[in-house]
């Protein structure tokens, strides 16, 4: 009885992780082919998704890469936001992703935009874009 629950419990989470790389990898599939232009890690140019996802998942599962804590990630935007009004335009995001830090390529720029930028607003709502892009660990 506890051996099934344990593993009805790792194939929630291994939805819930099939869901969120599946919605990250759509963001760079921008032919809607299934692949993502890979020039520098493929031979091929492209990793196809079908590759990918055991990949990630397995990374994800044996926590080899340590996602950042959502309220660290929360802290990092509140900076760029002092009047916590809980969004930045998309002119702000732009502004601090290619004049601050480490700068983004108008290629990244153009890709975190179109996952970030909510159209209606043309601004992002960076607790509903945290909550997206956050895998929860529990």
């Amino acid at each position: 009885m506890a051996e099934e629950k344990d593993r009805e419990g790792t194939e929630a989470i291994v939805a819930e992780f099939h869901k969120k790389i599946k919605d990250a990898f759509e963001v760079f599939d921008h032919e809607t082919n299934n692949t993502v232009d890979v020039e520098e890690e493929e031979p091929t140019g492209y990793i196809r998704y079908e590759k990918f996802l055991p990949v990630m998942t397995r990374a994800l599962l044996e926590r080899k890469y340590r996602p950042i804590a959502e309220d660290v990630l929360l802290r990092a935007f509140e900076v760029l936001d002092p009047a916590k009004r809980g969004f930045l335009t998309k002119e702000e995001l732009v502004k601090y992703m290619t004049e601050e830090g480490e700068p983004f390529s108008q290629e990244e720029m153009e890709e975190m935009l179109s996952a970030a930028i909510d159209p209606e607003s043309n601004a992002i709502n960076y607790r509903d874009y945290i909550t997206m892009m956050v895998i929860d660990e529990n």
